[in-house]
């Protein structure tokens, strides 16, 4: 098997993002993608913004397709994994036909180029150590043209062992969209149940149960500070390199897109960064809402964890309340954006105005009647959950063995 040297830019074409006007953004329409949008191999939907379907076809060479690869051409620098300069995601089946926002490109392979194989060679640690060898920008922004992506060079087998090596790769991505979807019906499920019971008011019994001022007699309403504790989040420095590394997870917005249980983050702490700021630790069950800019994200820690300054936690008074308040939570996006929304450009929740959010409280009998119904759902959700991270675990390992030759396909 020979393997030639050539660059991204001799195997590709490239198509950079267009400047969509946020004015110009509609409740409903074709969504556009952002590169806030981007998780770490894929795009969330959990906050899209839209353009109007009859000016789609004014953009259409910005079009997207199921499995397009895209790579970011203006993020952070490395100390921020969740937003760097360079990543390389690939567009989920969901968002076919969206729209390619700025300060991304979509690499496109020319004939005799695999798909599948482009895309995983372009998530190699030496892709991502060549892109940010080559970034430039501030302290807080780095920027890459088209031409650093273009010049990165490489090794290349032939087309029917990009394939092998492609579809190898893919079948692991094919278990973990999978389990992904399974995740999401599963939730679903939950969230049916509580719109039925809780919002519809066809609860068990409701038949022979008194309305009073439209709340079934026996429910109160409840500000989210009676619930539990509220922890705000907040971010040991960042200059202490000591600080970072460790066994702790910390819990940012990128890590809650697209799951229930943030099972892997991008950054994690030491005890000795943990332990500058010991009274942010979320417990296990902790309920985690993101509450600046991308708002209504909702996630149920695993283990002890803290989270940066963007999310507020809610330590339960009652562990019963875990699946009824989790879900009630999921519902707030957008009472959460009216109450941040102040005129400034990022929607700011802070922790008074977070408390101060009311939610139907049923009683005792019904909650925990929910707690024993949704409990087997999460355990689902839960060991999916896990599944996907050994998943990708494995995928990862594979990954350099394969683009390097080392296993022979």
């Amino acid at each position: 098997m020979s393997w030639e040297k050539t660059t991204v830019g001799e195997i590709v074409t490239t198509r950079k993002g267009y400047a969509f006007k946020s004015s110009e953004y509609v409740n409903k329409g074709v969504p556009v993608v952002r590169v806030s949008d981007y998780t770490m191999d894929s795009i969330s939907d959990a906050d899209l913004k839209y353009y109007p379907y009859d000016e789609k076809q004014n953009y259409i060479d910005y079009e997207l397709h199921e499995k397009d690869v895209i790579v970011q051409t203006v993020g952070s620098w490395q100390n921020n994994p969740a937003s760097v300069v360079g990543k390389v995601v690939r567009v989920p089946y969901f968002l076919e036909g969206a729209l390619l926002n700025q300060n991304a490109v979509k690499i496109m392979p020319a004939e005799g180029i695999d798909n599948n194989f482009l895309f995983y060679r372009l998530k190699t640690e030496e892709f991502k150590g060549h892109v940010l060898g080559e970034a430039r920008g501030a302290a807080n922004q780095a920027s890459i043209t088209l031409d650093t992506i273009k010049s990165f060079d490489f090794l290349i087998p032939d087309c029917l062992t990009q394939k092998k090596i492609g579809n190898i790769l893919s079948k692991y991505d094919e278990l973990i969209e999978n389990n992904r979807k399974q995740i999401k019906l599963l939730e679903e499920t939950a969230q049916r149940l509580y719109k039925e019971w809780f919002v519809d008011l066809r609860f068990p019994g409701y038949e022979d149960c008194k309305i009073v001022d439209g709340v079934p007699d026996g429910w109160t309403q409840k500000k989210i500070f009676d619930l539990g504790e509220i922890i705000t989040g907040k971010t040991p420095s960042t200059s202490k390199e000591q600080y970072y590394g460790g066994n702790i997870p910390f819990v940012k917005i990128p890590d809650m897109h697209d799951c229930v249980f943030p099972i892997t983050t991008e950054v994690s702490l030491t005890n000795e960064g943990a332990n500058t700021q010991k009274n942010k630790y979320i417990p296990k069950n902790g309920i985690m809402v993101s509450c600046i800019a991308t708002v209504g994200l909702v996630n149920i820690a695993i283990e002890p964890c803290q989270t940066n300054q963007q999310i507020n936690s809610i330590i339960l008074n009652n562990e019963q309340d875990l699946y009824y308040v989790y879900s009630s939570m999921k519902r707030l996006k957008e009472l959460l954006e009216g109450v941040g929304s102040n005129g400034a450009t990022m929607t700011n929740v802070n922790k008074t105005k977070f408390g101060k959010l009311e939610v139907v409280y049923p009683n005792d009998e019904l909650r925990k009647l929910y707690y024993n119904y949704c409990k087997p759902i999460f355990e689902k959700i839960y060991a999916l959950s896990r599944s996907i991270k050994k998943l990708s675990q494995a995928r990862d390992c594979l990954l350099p063995k394969l683009m390097s030759g080392e296993i022979e396909v």
